[in-house]
């Protein structure tokens, strides 16, 4: 079963617009590939792959073959000099702001798609997206790193559904500052956050303890927790 299939995406019926923005902001190469199986029989779709300077070379080749056009010499590829230039004169948040005003475009089942392969710069747009079922998903995506959950979990503005998910990622929980995030987040449900108090240092304890944006549930937890752990 291809890699596309596994986590519940079918780029051979992607629209032009998640291909490109896949391609623009890829999770890790692979997508290249995946999408040139996918779309054998989609000239559009390999003319994209053809044109587009991050197409690995040996697949651009084998591109070239299937639309019977030569092998672009100059495709504009950039350097890691040129990659700093672009950060410290602000390309990189105009490229930011292109990615987002694209994905804004999407409808929702196209963001859905894009949500389970997009690269960082198109979760990061994704995970605020006000449709809890496009945030739900982002946090299917394999490459979703544990600063970025983290940041989630620590988002008032995050779904519960969200929350909750999070909080039953063993891989994720094991992380002490995903833990600290989930029960400081004041949209976490008593319930989910409540179990973590006894994992959390004396010194955070305390700090939430005063906290006024947690439950005033939570904080009572941690109170009679704290006067538990003194004795």
């Amino acid at each position: 079963m291809s890699e596309e299939k596994l986590i519940g995406i079918d780029l051979s019926v992607a629209s032009e617009g998640v291909i490109s923005l896949l391609m623009d902001d890829p999770a890790d190469t692979s997508i290249f590939y995946d999408i040139y199986r996918a779309n054998r029989d989609r000239p559009e779709i390999l003319r994209l792959l053809h044109e587009h300077r991050k197409t690995p070379e040996d697949l651009l080749q084998e591109v070239s073959l299937s639309l019977n056009l030569p092998v672009k010499v100059d495709r504009g590829l950039v350097s890691a000099r040129d990659v700093v230039e672009a950060e410290e004169t602000g390309a990189g948040l105009q490229k930011t702001e292109s990615i987002l005003n694209r994905v804004q475009r999407l409808t929702i089942g196209e963001k859905i798609q894009l949500a389970l392969r997009g690269g960082k710069e198109i979760r990061n747009v994704l995970i605020r997206d006000p449709n809890k079922e496009v945030v739900m998903k982002v946090l299917e995506n394999p490459k979703l790193t544990e600063s970025e959950v983290e940041a989630i979990a620590r988002n008032p503005s995050a779904p519960e559904e969200a929350l909750r998910y999070i909080s039953k990622k063993r891989d994720w929980i094991r992380r002490y500052n995903i833990i600290v995030a989930l029960v400081s987040n004041p949209k976490t449900p008593p319930g989910v956050s409540m179990p973590f108090i006894s994992r959390l240092r004396t010194n955070d304890l305390t700090v939430l303890q005063k906290s006024k944006n947690i439950p005033e549930a939570v904080r009572n937890a941690i109170t009679r927790y704290l006067k538990m752990r003194k004795k």
